[in-house]
């Protein structure tokens, strides 16, 4: 399988996961105070949405490199 088939594939594969999630979720640890031995953490929980029209443009753009002849 070629380099480019295998980016094609990736790229839909992607794509798919992006319209089906719609974004994701991590846990950021920021350190709020040091006090000398003792230590504050807060752990913030941060969203990322991905639009649609991102996951649209890679579907679009690995089926086109599918298609694509050399």
């Amino acid at each position: 399988m070629s380099s480019i088939k295998m980016l094609a594939i990736v790229l839909i594969v992607a794509g798919g996961l992006a319209l089906a999630y719609g974004g994701f979720t991590y846990t950021k640890d920021t350190h709020q105070a040091k006090i000398g031995p003792v230590e504050m953490s807060v752990k913030e929980t941060q969203t990322v949405n991905i639009p649609i029209w991102a996951g649209l443009g890679l579907m679009v753009a690995g089926v086109g490199l599918l298609f694509v002849r050399k």
